[in-house]
């Protein structure tokens, strides 16, 4: 009987320790990784690779592909092997796209393909749903061009297609300036939003065709709004366009290919005077909420969430905690903010109440030459 207790208290004893040895393995540090994209002034500047790990406080930046001329626009696959970003090139008509491999034990990206952009200014890039078709914005040029995708990366182009037009803005609208091109999430359709035309352009869109791209329809927005990005909600039934010149959310009913606004929320309170630059749109990976950057006098980020009724109510306007925040991104399980402030050269660290949605400054924060653009790795 005492070597059976014996055994048993043994026995109990040491699955005692095995639990607290699986406990303490399993409670490994999380580390979030984003691409971030900037604009260059030295060769030794270019892309980066920001890894943050908020349990022991490390915002970790390394340059991953220097040489580059401002890449402002970066994102990867979602396996994260392939990445593809663009080049505005000084002083020079035209841009580039390039695509580059990525593997984890690699310090750097490795090139793969460049292409030209196929107009002025390239400022946005689009990866299909299947991952097949990559598509970019070009600001100064007014128009889009989509690509191919080899299994290996490399880009082939498939389609130009030339926007024309104008607004009343004529210091920023005098003609079409394509800001983002955006897939829905079933892959179908392409829109595509003009500042310059105060536009947003659905396209239907067809992989398989020699020109993928076909006009489907044109929605105007205000006069002046300069429509900047946009982004659907999961569902794909609604879509959220920041107006950039307006500081405008225009939240829209989005159904076979056609838009309907149904409301607009100001970026700026009452008694706000100085000038605006709406420039971020993201939505929560829960869903709930709505988030919006804006830049000029400004400098702050704002909070939007869905009543019951069914309509959006600004909850939250905060300091972006720099100068110019150009974008910013959330972390994959919505814990964390990243505000990427172009012109005080930092990306700034914010928690964020899941249940509200509601943001507090940390005092984490990452200096990186002229961040602009964060892509959010490993989703």
């Amino acid at each position: 009987m005492k070597k059976t207790l014996l055994a048993a208290a043994l026995l109990a004893g040491s699955l005692a320790c095995s639990t607290n040895k699986t406990i303490e393995m399993t409670e490994a540090p999380i580390t979030y990784s984003f691409l971030v994209g900037t604009y260059t002034e030295e060769a030794s500047q270019g892309i980066n690779q920001l890894d943050f790990t908020p349990s022991e406080g490390k915002l970790e930046i390394r340059t991953v592909f220097p040489g580059i001329q401002n890449p402002s626009f970066v994102l990867a696959s979602s396996s994260g092997e392939l990445v593809y970003s663009l080049e505005e090139i000084n002083d020079v008509p035209g841009g580039n796209v390039i695509s580059f491999s990525r593997s984890s034990d690699q310090a750097e990206l490795t090139k793969i393909s460049e292409t030209p952009s196929f107009g002025n200014h390239p400022c946005y890039l689009a990866l299909s749903p299947d991952e097949k078709s990559l598509t970019v914005a070009n600001y100064s040029g007014g128009n889009l061009s989509a690509y191919k995708i080899a299994p290996n990366g490399e880009l082939a182009l498939l389609q130009t297609v030339q926007h024309e037009g104008s607004s009343t803005n004529k210091d920023r609208q005098n003609s079409p300036h394509v800001h983002s091109t955006v897939f829905s999430p079933d892959g179908k359709y392409l829109l595509a939003a003009d500042l310059g035309t105060d536009q947003i352009y659905v396209y239907d869109f067809d992989r398989n065709a020699s020109e993928p791209l076909v006009l489907n329809n044109t929605s105007k927005t205000q006069p002046g709004d300069g429509p900047r990005h946009l982004v659907f909600s999961s569902d794909g039934t609604e879509v959220f366009i920041l107006q950039e010149l307006t500081a405008m959310l225009e939240v829209l009913d989005f159904s076979e290919g056609k838009l309907v606004s149904k409301q607009r929320i100001s970026l700026v309170t009452d008694g706000f005077t100085g000038a605006v630059g709406a420039a971020e749109i993201r939505v929560s990976p829960d869903g709930k909420h709505i988030y919006a950057s804006n830049r000029g006098d400004a400098n702050t980020l704002s909070v939007f969430t869905k009543k019951d009724d069914g309509n959006y109510w600004l909850i939250q306007q905060i300091d972006s905690g720099g100068r110019m925040p150009r974008n910013f991104n959330l972390t994959s399980d919505g814990k964390y903010l990243l505000s990427a402030n172009q012109a005080s050269n930092d990306i700034v660290v914010f928690e964020r109440d899941e249940e509200s949605g509601k943001l507090t400054q940390t005092p984490m924060k990452a200096e990186v030459h002229k961040p602009v653009y964060l892509f959010r790795l490993g989703d």
